[in-house]
């Protein structure tokens, strides 16, 4: 398989600033040049697909690349230990958006109640 930059990010699901971005940060190689073009590989693929599957997982970039330099090993405990990070994280933001959500549903029942004076959403905010 040999593509373009183009034909990369088609089928990787992304423009190709994107992969260009990926590449300035060290998580895709600078592809080799074939006939003045750079070109890209079966691998480079699967690689690209990695790191979007990665950020779908909330995987940051930093942590993606952490990922990606255990991909070729057998360090399970090392991934685990991203993952189990990763995770904490994920459910800590989580209850913090929950907190949120029960927040801004109080100050929406609040200011729908009809009472005169400022809008407790306003002034909640500090306006």
């Amino acid at each position: 398989m040999d593509m373009t930059i183009g034909k990369l990010a088609a089928a990787g699901g992304v423009g190709v600033e994107t992969v260009r971005f990926y590449q300035r940060r060290g998580l895709l190689p600078t592809p080799r040049r074939t006939e003045g073009a750079r070109r890209y590989s079966a691998e480079d693929l699967r690689r690209l697909t990695f790191i979007r599957q990665a950020q779908t997982a909330g995987f940051t970039l930093e942590e993606i690349g952490r990922l990606l330099a255990l991909d070729a090993g057998q360090d399970r405990q090392a991934v685990r230990a991203l993952a189990g990070d990763r995770l904490a994280a994920l459910t800590a933001r989580i209850a913090e958006l929950e907190e949120a959500r029960r927040s801004l549903s109080r100050l929406l029942a609040e200011c729908a109640s009809g009472s005169s004076g400022p809008c407790p959403i306003l002034r909640s905010f500090g306006v």
